[in-house]
């Protein structure tokens, strides 16, 4: 069953959901941004509208809480359930019905392709008049745990390329392919495989290189790196490079688009679970999950550019020169070379999807800033995450460091969750679609532009 509501009816669709899915208007109506410690905070305090920055300086030490295990209970979506949007823009369910549905990419001719990685296959869906599915068909089965898509070249796309856990394969296409019209050819034979298993693909803007995304095989290391890597190793490999069983993870691995010239890109990225290249600088962006047992607020997940050669912390520091306390003396000689990142989250959001607006049917202040989904925490005593929030950039480009909810209402309670949002896309007529895993469905969002320009945007300084 297809569904769709009006944000006048928003509040009494969601009261299940209690105080978390509340008609926003009230966190917006002052402009207000949560800084410091105020900007922590658990699914209760997640409503579109509410906007965060939080700082390296805001940071808590090791253990200021303590470790817990809080993985969410599953839930049937509730009948009449719907997430959470600002007023003037709308929600509706595009689709549902897959096993696992994680990344989306938009082909070139509007078609959505969807990695079921439950199913091991590669789902298309053309959409019709009025942002309905007119056709939905199979591109590809038979894969390995699928995540990452990506068309090439980019505008007149002649493969799909298609990362398994362990290898990236591509397949024919012309424009309007909806399933396969040949077998695959496989561009990477061997990526790591294990503990974090996703693989995403992203293309630089001059078609040149093919990035991938290979988070680590431990949570910090432990038990994956405790011989110490003789000195030419370190020598010998780009900053921050991880060794032993850890060999070429919490890493973005480059290519040629033909699976050759295999280089280490950045370094110290735990799990870089969604790329995308920003269009207005060809800058190549992740969002990573961070390591956990180090406390409820401990250490920030963030999105950030990815620079050539930079080197982000894992195992031995995070956000900077702050040193894991299970790494103490390891590595001085990294203490002062570790990047910060751009945009920092509340600690165990989990984000897997990021995607820049370039649409032109939200208000004008929407074009350029970023979606990033999150998936929702499991290492948190008070549950944080499954929303979808948007980064907010200035007009050069700049992230200001602040996010802000942007689609809530997935948690039910303190023990049930209905829906983990995995991907966010852009799709060809400017909606928005999120995909999320826990009821395999996939939603829409459109927006009444004067409506929803009419909301105060918050706005905040770059993090420092």
């Amino acid at each position: 069953m297809r569904h769709s509501v009006s944000l006048a009816a928003l509040a009494a669709a969601l009261a299940f959901c209690g105080a978390a899915t509340h008609a926003a208007d009230t966190p917006t109506a002052g402009g207000n941004v949560l800084t410091g410690t105020a900007a922590f905070g658990s699914w209760e305090d997640a409503r579109p509208g509410v906007t965060r920055l939080i700082k390296p300086s805001d940071l808590p030490p090791p253990y200021a809480t303590k470790s817990s295990s809080n993985a969410p209970a599953p839930a049937d979506m509730p009948p009449g359930g719907m997430p959470n949007v600002l007023p003037g823009f709308h929600v509706a369910e595009f689709a549902s019905g897959m096993q696992q549905p994680r990344v989306i990419e938009i082909a070139p001719n509007g078609d959505v392709f969807v990695a079921d990685s439950g199913a091991g296959e590669i789902d298309v869906f053309r959409m019709g008049d009025g942002g309905a599915v007119a056709r939905k068909d199979v591109f590809a089965t038979g894969l390995d745990r699928p995540y990452g898509i990506a068309f090439y070249p980019k505008d007149d796309p002649q493969y799909v390329y298609v990362a398994n856990t362990g290898s990236v394969v591509r397949y024919p296409y012309k424009s309007g392919d909806m399933v396969a019209s040949g077998g695959s050819e496989t561009v990477i034979p061997e990526l790591p495989v294990g503990y974090h298993w996703t693989r995403d693909l992203a293309f630089s803007l001059d078609g040149k290189t093919l990035f991938v995304s290979v988070g680590s095989g431990s949570n910090v290391g432990d038990g994956t790196m405790d011989v110490p890597a003789p000195p030419p190793f370190i020598a010998n490999h780009p900053l921050g490079t991880a060794w032993a069983e850890e060999n070429n993870r919490a890493d973005v691995l480059a290519f040629d688009p033909d699976g050759k010239n295999e280089r280490i890109y950045a370094t110290g990225l735990r799990n870089c679970s969604g790329m995308t290249i920003q269009p207005a600088t060809g800058d190549l962006w992740c969002v990573v999950n961070e390591r956990d047992a180090l406390g409820d607020n401990l250490p920030p997940d963030y999105a950030t550019s990815v620079k050539e050669g930079a080197f982000y912390g894992w195992p031995w520091y995070y956000i900077g020169g702050n040193e894991d306390p299970r790494h103490k003396g390891e590595r001085p000689d990294l203490a002062d070379k570790v990047t910060v990142p751009d945009v920092l989250f509340q600690a165990h959001s989990a984000p897997l999807g990021i995607t820049f607006y370039e649409g032109d049917a939200f208000p004008a202040e929407y074009k350029s800033d970023a979606f990033v989904a999150m998936h929702g925490s499991w290492n948190r005593d008070h549950r944080t995450g499954y929303k979808v929030v948007r980064l907010m950039f200035d007009a050069s480009g700049t992230p200001t460091g602040a996010y802000q909810d942007f689609m809530t209402g997935f948690v039910m309670d303190d023990q049930s969750v209905w829906g983990r949002p995995v991907d966010v896309k852009v799709a060809k007529d400017g909606s928005l679609l999120v995909s999320e895993d826990a009821n395999g469905t996939i939603w829409r969002i459109t927006a009444d532009k004067e409506a929803a320009s009419r909301e105060p945007m918050q706005t905040a300084p770059k993090a420092n």
